[in-house]
């Protein structure tokens, strides 16, 4: 099941997905809102029954602005997305989750490193790292694991927000981030996996 905000991209990417002989299914969900949270969960579970993998991807950037000129509207607009929709998901999602499920946040490098103008979104990703964190001790003896994805500059559309010359052809591709959590989830229940780092070579950017 995939989810997003975008229903006319959602429709797309099932179609893909189910050319390939797969059974995927899209649904509405904007992950600041709770019942738009509660309501996709008791979808899932009426479907699916549980759920096997989380992984954890919305996420925004919001504009390149130094803190004297961040809105409290943008800077809220941000947290609530990249950091409360982080809990009300997972939380939505616990129920559903047994031994030997994993689940995947995407945090970016910025959950580690603070990049000038981007005050909001490295706060929202620091949280979030803190978040995960707390949740793999928690989740430790119930055999779920928990993953921290932190791919550096990465070739998304993200970058027309604030840097629409960005050298996206020497960044990291997005295939490459779905192999890698690919590779995670599919690891053996007893193999340990807490960090996922890619980043682009040396002097790419």
């Amino acid at each position: 099941m995939i989810t997003g905000r975008d229903e006319r991209a959602l429709a797309e990417a099932v179609a893909r997905l189910n050319k390939n002989g797969n059974i995927a299914v899209a649904r509405y969900c904007d992950v600041c809102n709770s019942e738009s949270v509660a309501g996709l969960f008791l979808a899932l579970k009426k479907q699916f029954k549980r759920l096997d993998i989380l992984l954890n991807n919305a996420g925004i950037a919001g504009p390149a602005s130094p803190i004297e000129k961040l809105s409290l509207d943008e800077w809220r607009e941000i947290i609530d997305t990249n950091l409360t929709g982080l809990f009300l998901v997972t939380k939505a999602a616990l129920p559903l989750l047994k031994r030997g499920a994993t689940i995947v946040n995407n945090l970016s490098i910025s959950a580690k490193t603070a990049f000038p103008g981007m005050a909001a979104y490295n706060a929202s990703k620091h949280g979030a790292l803190g978040f995960t964190d707390t949740l793999r001790e928690e989740l430790k003896p119930k055999g779920i694991r928990v993953v921290s994805l932190m791919p550096g500059a990465t070739d998304t559309e993200i970058w027309e927000q604030f840097w629409p010359d960005a050298p996206r052809e020497r960044m990291i591709s997005r295939e490459s981030i779905a192999e890698a959590v690919a590779m995670a989830v599919c690891l053996p229940e007893n193999t340990s996996v807490t960090e996922i780092v890619i980043a682009p070579t040396a002097g790419a950017l």
